[in-house]
């Protein structure tokens, strides 16, 4: 058996990942899954003052470096992870808006956190993927990821402050993303975050630009930027205390990914649990190089998989395109000029969106695996969580500390762990 499937040619309705369209039907598979995560990789760098062109770039060469050690045997995207956003703003204390200054130390825990997802990659590629599941089920994932949500609340809040226009603005982009959500085709579904980006900018343009009514949009540095150029790459800056706080978002990285690659199997009828370990050993290396040159920690995308879903077409080959066309938009300057005039008031509005969605996906990972609260092991679990991250508490040991998602993630699997010690001598 070869290292890469072969890719028998097929027009069957279902497309298996070792199966191929023809070129003419592929190319326009491929270009639909880089616009259905698109608004998201775009959205996530935004928000924490990152160089959206290389998240781009980088999100096309970790997908390929996935397929590699997938064997291209696994159909999926890797994107911007939106797990990183409060703790590189915990990190940076960015603002909001512009680039982010100190964006070094955060590039530097971003690689720390790849090179623990990689370890554990590795580790579950010699002894398999049980004691991920016993360490981290979802009563535990669940309280992080919203533990997470809720400590960029304040952030999000912030963004839509300000009065006037800039708070309509801001709660008319958050509405366009809510009502194509719920109300558009399935198509346009998977795209609601940049038809909610177009809303939200044409609104600035007309009353910015046209009425000056608000600020307007500046488009010099878009006229200036050249249409095919080098990024402009970043040099990370390795801090223990950034890396301590970054690092442990790779217990994220891994439960969704593991969620991701069994769904995965579940929609094809195969058992892809064999890539379990490939697949985060690769989901490692993709975040580990990503922010060796500016990027953001990546990760497999949900949109991804609901185009897939949709269309039935399950080609990995679908994704090699998806992603050359990714690296080569990362090598236009003026594709990410564009991407800087994104207003303020819409990138407010948009958090608020992103992140009480990030909460809510963890209630329904409560609802879809049966969490049980009238177990004490799970409520006490989420509940000392949900407040450790949401009141973003703060452990400091001399010069060094450990802010709300770090004492989330680490009550989440401590306190769940020790409890089930006393739940086993109270059943003995």
């Amino acid at each position: 058996m070869s290292y890469f499937p072969r890719w028998r040619l097929t027009t069957s309705d279902t497309v298996m990942p070792d199966e191929r369209l023809p070129m003419r039907a592929a190319v326009p598979m491929g270009i639909q899954h880089l616009v259905a995560m698109s608004g998201s990789t775009i959205l996530g760098p935004l928000l924490m003052g990152f160089d959206p062109n290389l998240a781009i770039l980088f999100s096309g060469i970790g997908t390929l470096i996935f397929f590699l050690c997938t064997a291209g045997r696994v159909p999926s995207y890797l994107g911007s992870s939106f797990s990183f956003i409060a703790v590189v703003i915990a990190i940076t204390g960015y603002a909001g808006t512009g680039p982010n200054a100190d964006i070094g130390a955060a590039l530097g825990g971003i690689i720390a956190c790849g090179a623990l997802y990689a370890l554990i990659g590795l580790v579950v590629m010699a002894a398999g993927t049980g004691w991920v599941e016993k360490l981290m089920p979802p009563a535990v994932t669940g309280a992080i990821g919203a533990a997470i949500g809720l400590n960029l609340a304040p952030v999000g809040v912030k963004g839509i402050e300000g009065g006037g226009l800039h708070t309509t603005i801001a709660l008319l982009t958050l509405l366009a993303v809510a009502l194509v959500s719920v109300y558009a085709p399935v198509a346009l579904r998977r795209v609601s975050i940049l038809i909610g980006i177009a809303a939200g900018y044409v609104a600035v343009l007309v009353l910015g630009n046209g009425m000056g009514l608000m600020p307007a949009i500046d488009f010099t540095q878009l006229s200036a930027a050249p249409w095919l150029g080098m990024p402009a790459f970043q040099t990370p800056r390795f801090e223990t205390g950034a890396m301590v706080l970054i690092a442990p978002v790779a217990l994220i990285l891994v439960a969704e990914n593991l969620g991701h690659i069994k769904a995965i199997g579940a929609m094809t009828g195969q058992d892809m649990d064999r890539y379990v370990g490939r697949g985060f050993l690769g989901d490692g290396l993709a975040t580990m190089v990503s922010g060796a040159g500016g990027g953001t920690g990546v990760t497999t995308y949900v949109e991804n998989m609901g185009v897939m879903a949709v269309t039935r077409v399950f080609s990995t080959l679908t994704f090699i395109i998806a992603a050359c066309v990714a690296i080569l938009l990362g090598f236009s300057p003026k594709f990410g000029a564009l991407l800087q005039t994104i207003p303020a008031p819409v990138l407010g509005g948009l958090s608020v969106a992103v992140f009480g969605l990030i909460a809510a996906a963890m209630l329904r990972l409560f609802v879809d695996n049966k969490v049980d609260f009238s177990k004490p092991r799970n409520l006490f679990t989420v509940g000392v969580t949900l407040v450790f991250g949401s009141g973003d508490f703060s452990l400091s040991f001399g010069n060094f500390a450990i802010g709300g998602i770090g004492t989330a993630t680490l009550a989440a699997l401590v306190l769940y762990q020790i409890l089930g010690l006393c739940e086993r001598k109270t059943q003995g």
